[in-house]
């Protein structure tokens, strides 16, 4: 045989080695490098998920204070107005010629009070609206945290797999994986 022969029986043979070596890839590793990159696409979104929720929960509870802050404004105004109102009722019972006017000036300030009051109950409402959507956000904040660290765990022992060499560290981070998605799917239901 010829060197020529000898460096082409050497390429053809490195080459069908190449193609078995192709074939026989471990489909286990194969699996497992898969899945990590999918858990931790999944785990990311969790984790953005996570962080929208946390501060929407913080927006909330920030919008119910404001709005507490201008519900005890509306209460103060009415309690001022009620003690003008008294004022002129008892003007009006110490002075006869004038008591129709302090009783047309106690008459205003009572609406005024009125209208106060029922301003002050609308942003009570709207404060505890606020504080309703702040709660919900929370609870999926913490169902999210809990969904992103399932699915962080099952990367990590994915990991295990490739590095043991065995199935059961990749089916584990499956059945984690799994419970991760069920939990993130729970945050929102």
């Amino acid at each position: 045989m010829t060197e020529a022969s000898l460096d082409e029986l050497e390429h053809h043979e490195a080459a069908e080695h190449a193609a078995h070596a192709a074939e026989d890839k471990d489909p286990l590793l194969q699996q497992v490098t898969f899945t990590i990159a999918v858990l931790a696409v999944a785990a990311a979104i969790a984790a953005s998920f996570e962080t929208t929720e946390g501060d929407a929960a913080i927006g909330a509870k920030n919008d119910a204070v404001l709005v507490q802050d201008r519900a005890t404004d509306q209460w103060s105004f009415a309690n001022s107005k009620s003690l003008r109102k008294k004022i002129y009722e008892i003007a009006g019972d110490s002075s006869a010629a004038k008591a129709p006017a302090y009783a047309k000036s106690a008459a205003k300030e009572g609406v005024d009070e009125d209208t106060a009051k029922a301003d002050a109950q609308a942003f009570e409402s709207k404060r505890d609206a606020f504080l309703e959507q702040g709660e919900r956000h929370e609870k999926r904040h913490g169902r999210l945290t809990v969904a992103s660290t399932l699915l962080h765990m099952a990367i990590a022992i994915a990991t295990l797999a490739i590095i043991l060499h065995k199935r059961w560290p990749w089916l584990t981070a499956l059945a984690l994986s799994g419970a991760g998605v069920l939990v993130g799917i729970w945050a929102y239901l």
